[in-house]
């Protein structure tokens, strides 16, 4: 993962680290309607952590030119992480 500056964003990185991963995981574990594939991400150290996950995505209901989405989790210092928002990113 890049170094930043404190309390800045990292720059993305293609390679999910086990900590990263395992906030993705927990944050969207039932969610329903659409599947995320984490492509790379980037963090910001807070109270915690804030994860941004640039990922392919397919909805269930289907949107066909939505297949690109950011996926923003917070990872507080105690507890589990979780979703903050899914942004569909269009060209």
């Amino acid at each position: 993962m890049s170094a930043s500056t404190p309390g800045g964003w990292t720059s993305f990185d293609f390679t999910l680290t086990p900590h990263a991963k395992d906030a993705f995981e927990t944050a969207l574990h039932g969610l329903m309607g659409i599947h995320c594939v984490p492509i790379a991400f980037a963090s910001q150290a807070v109270n915690g952590t804030n994860f941004a996950f640039l990922c392919e995505a397919e909805y269930a209901s289907g949107h066909p030119n939505e297949n690109v989405v950011v996926v923003r989790i917070h990872q507080p210092t105690e507890g589990l992480a979780h979703l903050v928002s899914i942004t569909p990113i269009h060209p």
